[in-house]
């Protein structure tokens, strides 16, 4: 049925059966904003998600190459130390040629092995950090892969987001637009009860109609004399299980 619409004015006195009304339609008006969130609530943790982990690989990446940069620069060095290690060793040949006794030889021959010793220990490190070098640069395609497919990820998420909002946005706004005007209809009293209850639910229903001789938030079955009571209009009755506003199936089928 068409969504029946409340003469909304200022100071009238309204009876119980127009406050019911009103919080109905008010329900059924952010039960709409409702579904628009829905909708379009997963999307933006999704594409937050996805931007916090493209943040991550790109960080990732960076600290990579960074290492690589320094693990490159410290096996310069030590090709620097090889060489000077060699022209030593090349000195120290050359001085032994020229010596006097054993004693200068065999000083001269123990720098020879210390100087081929820390040539033996350059090579270890620079077939170490050529290993890591290349394990280093692995992580970065493998990391570079994961990243280039998130990026095509999080660009489809963000389109889709954008074409919800697009699609729902001016239809939120009158919406919220309706909800306000509603409100003006009902007492603060009433209204801040309603707020409260839609908090405190978890499927954001304050207000429910009678479905099945049952309350539609819980589905607890309720008395006939209790329904009777709902259906005469004459009181705010709610749900003694989950403390949900009722009104009748006439009241719901008149405001959809």
């Amino acid at each position: 049925m068409p969504e029946s619409r409340l003469d909304i004015t200022e100071n009238k006195e309204i009876s119980v059966e127009e406050k019911l009304r009103a919080m109905y339609q008010l329900q059924v008006n952010d039960s709409k904003i409702d579904k628009i969130k829905i909708l379009r609530g997963e999307l933006p943790l999704e594409v937050q998600d996805l931007e916090d982990e493209i943040a991550g690989l790109e960080t990732r990446i960076n600290n990579l190459k960074e290492e690589i940069t320094n693990m490159n620069h410290a096996v310069s060095k030590k090709k620097v130390d090889i060489k000077d290690a060699n022209n030593l060793i090349k000195r120290f040949e050359e001085q032994q040629m020229n010596v006097r006794n054993n004693r200068e030889f065999e000083s001269l021959a123990k720098e020879i092995e210390f100087q081929k010793l820390e040539i033996e220990l350059c090579e270890k490190r620079i077939k170490e950090f050529s290993g890591q070098v290349a394990e280093k640069k692995t992580l970065i395609e493998e990391s570079t892969k994961i990243l280039d497919e998130r990026k095509s990820d999080s660009k489809h998420k963000k389109s889709e987001l954008n074409d919800i909002i697009s699609e729902t946005q001016k239809e939120e706004e009158s919406l919220r637009t309706r909800s306000s005007e509603i409100e003006k209809f009902i007492e603060p009293r009433l209204l801040n009860a309603y707020k409260r209850i839609r908090e405190n639910a978890r499927n954001g229903l304050a207000v429910v109609s009678i479905q099945r001789d049952a309350c539609g938030g819980c589905f607890n079955n309720i008395p006939p004399q209790r329904q009777l009571d709902i259906s005469i209009r004459k009181k705010i009755i709610v749900c003694e299980y989950c403390g949900r506003i009722l009104v009748d199936p006439e009241i719901a089928a008149s405001i959809q």
